[in-house]
């Protein structure tokens, strides 16, 4: 598995990756998916976006940005797909460890998710077991498709040295 930036060539798959998430409305906050069009500015206005190829063909991405801005602007945030078909390979992981490896080149001594699915119990543990702690729950924080409420997760990983 090769890990590495995106490039516009990437854009076509990356956007289908994304919007499989989108679509299963389980753990991304969007509810609207990317198009063609809006795809290449929301990937490019990251701080990083990487993808992720396995056996030569696009099997994840991520992405990683500032949680928030000024004095707070050292806490990042990622989100992270991988490609329906592709899921169970450490593909996950993969992408995971490589964005805490960016971490402190983009200047972030911090990386918070706000938002993981109570009922994402792969990505709860994958990340707890990468050093990730629990902040706390906030319950019925995250709309289901069906109207019902569950709740969400937050979490942080300390940079080494933070």
């Amino acid at each position: 598995m090769t890990i590495r930036a995106y490039t516009e060539l990437d854009i076509p798959a990356m956007t289908e990756i994304w919007n499989e998430v989108v679509e299963e409305g389980n753990a991304f906050p969007q509810n609207e998916k990317l198009s063609n069009l809006n795809s290449s500015v929301f990937f490019a206005g990251q701080s990083y976006t990487a993808v992720a190829l396995e056996e030569g063909k696009l099997a994840g991405l991520y992405i990683l940005h500032p949680n928030n801005v000024g004095r707070v602007g050292h806490i990042a945030n990622a989100s992270y797909a991988v490609k329906k078909s592709m899921q169970g390979k450490g593909i996950g992981k993969a992408l995971v460890e490589d964005s805490l490896k960016q971490l402190s080149s983009l200047g972030f001594r911090i990386l918070q998710f706000n938002a993981v699915v109570a009922s994402n119990t792969r990505a709860l543990a994958l990340y707890e077991r990468l050093g990730f702690e629990r902040l706390g729950t906030i319950r019925g924080g995250f709309a289901m498709d069906d109207g019902s409420f569950e709740d969400i997760v937050s979490m942080v990983f300390y940079a080494t040295g933070s």
